[in-house]
């Protein structure tokens, strides 16, 4: 499998710098680049593209620089596979032409089977194949997209949030068929998007971006259970920031004497996820359990609602709850609230 490396990659538009020494090791599978808009994602695709050039740091793909002060490769010569948001097919050509496009057109016999086999990867048919990019939807353009890509066979496949566009199940559904194909084609894909639930359930690798450097890169399950910093633990997972006092591996605050990760002593902030707090009937005894709360607002979604609460007592402390889709408390309504499990902790000014 093809090795990416960015070391040290800075680029600026005039006075606003975009990216800001960034480091970055892609070695097969994929590696989902995560942040919100404007915070470089797109750009670092670009410059790994050949698109852009760097105003400092080296891109090398299988230790073959491609990218470095007085050395920048052109797009043609770096064997990178580019998929834009809107797939951009050729709106003249068939899927197949489309496939087809980049391929040498001397051997047409084994340009046709190229196709096929692309088609075969993405599941598409021979049928589908045969339509005009109009006639397919949204997901299947983006399958098109993505063989026309895999075709030369490329080092590394970039992907720039190629799912955006389509409604949330046939995001899902084309997502995870985009992700077998780069699998079976054991292809390097570095994706970009600003959809956590994309990127923990698609990549292998997961980097946080944020003003232009990466805040954590590391496997799905460590950045959501283990986030390197507060910022991490609110982007990746909705976590909300509790101020309390450690001592000893417990914390005490707004929800009493709660276990905490990390940051075991001192002045911390507890990143508490709504998963982790557990909504409990308000029954009006003040010795009943947990700790009271007023509903600010819900959120209805069918099969299961959150809702956002503010603790009595501490008005700066808002947090986030999930609950089943009955019994649903209104806006207003009074609750009881406790955590369940240990809470990651930091440095209250460690952000």
């Amino acid at each position: 499998m093809t090795a990416l490396h960015v070391s040290g990659l800075a680029k600026s538009f005039g006075s606003t710098a975009v990216l800001d020494g960034v480091d970055l090791d892609c070695t097969g599978g994929v590696t989902a680049v995560l942040g919100a808009s404007g915070c470089g994602k797109t750009t670092l695709l670009r410059l790994v593209a050949g698109f852009l050039r760097p105003d400092a740091g080296r891109i090398t793909l299988d230790e073959r620089v491609v990218a470095e002060p007085g050395r920048c490769l052109p797009a043609r010569q770096r064997r990178v596979g580019y998929v834009p948001q809107e797939g951009a097919l050729f709106p003249h050509l068939t899927a197949m032409g489309n496939i087809g496009f980049g391929l040498a057109r001397k051997d047409r016999a084994a340009r046709a089977a190229r196709v096929a086999q692309m088609l075969e990867l993405v599941e598409l048919t021979e049928t589908q194949g045969s339509r005009y990019p109009h006639e397919l939807s949204g997901g299947q353009q983006q399958r098109v997209a993505l063989a026309r890509a895999l075709a030369p066979a490329p080092a590394v496949v970039l992907l720039d949030e190629p799912f955006s566009s389509l409604d949330a199940s046939l995001r899902e559904e084309t997502g995870r068929t985009v992700v077998r194909a780069l699998r079976a084609a054991e292809t390097t894909a570095v994706l970009v998007t600003h959809d956590q639930g994309e990127a923990l359930s698609l990549a292998d690798q997961v980097a946080v971006m944020s003003a232009g450097r990466f805040l954590q890169v590391a496997p799905p399950d460590v950045v959501y259970a283990a986030p390197a910093s507060a910022s991490v633990a609110t982007f990746v997972g909705h976590a909300a920031l509790v101020p309390a006092r450690a001592s000893g591996g417990i914390a005490r605050g707004p929800f009493g004497a709660v276990p905490v990760r990390g940051v075991q002593d001192g002045d911390v902030v507890l990143a508490v996820r709504p998963e982790q707090v557990v909504v409990l009937v308000d029954d009006h005894d003040p010795a009943a359990p947990g700790f009271k709360a007023e509903v600010l607002e819900v959120s209805y979604f069918g099969h299961d609602a959150t809702l956002r609460a503010r603790m009595f007592g501490a008005p700066d402390v808002v947090v986030m709850a999930r609950v089943p889709a009955s019994g649903v408390p209104m806006a207003g309504a009074s609750i009881r609230l406790a955590l369940d499990g240990e809470v990651v902790s930091f440095r209250r000014n460690h952000a």
